[in-house]
């Protein structure tokens, strides 16, 4: 044996079971996870969204069952979720094109554009939700 592996610290052991819930995720990677997230959901529920707006646009009558549904309070809390998704995925979309080429990749710089995306997706669906309600 040469002296250099007789002298390396013994590795940490690694934990058995993680506790996810005590993990603490820095800011980037939630947003990172949340784009995924609201990525996932709009394209599941794309086709949904598709149906219901052929059948308001296939007649009349058909327009006026889609506004009931539409003016449900539990179905305007959904399209309020779609649209912060929408928003949500927009953002840090444009937050990931930046980051591929090169501007932001320093932790600070990559602290505050996550902490942009929030912000702007929430305040943007705040106001469009307000108009819209």
């Amino acid at each position: 044996m040469t002296e250099a592996t007789i002298n390396k610290p013994a590795p940490k052991p690694r934990p058995k079971h993680l506790d996810i819930v005590r993990i603490r995720f820095p800011l980037p990677s939630i947003v990172s996870i949340l784009h995924r997230v609201s990525g996932a959901g709009l394209f599941l529920l794309l086709p949904f969204l598709l149906y219901l707006f052929d059948k308001s646009l296939e007649s009349s009558a058909s327009f006026d069952v889609f506004s009931e549904i539409v003016s449900h309070p539990l179905a305007k809390l959904v399209l309020l979720g779609l649209l912060w998704a929408y928003l949500h995925h927009f953002c840090a979309g444009i937050r990931f094109l930046f980051l591929d080429i090169d501007k932001g990749l320093d932790l600070p710089c990559a602290r505050r554009s996550s902490y942009a995306v929030l912000a702007v997706s929430l305040a943007l669906t705040f106001i469009i939700g307000v108009k819209s309600w």
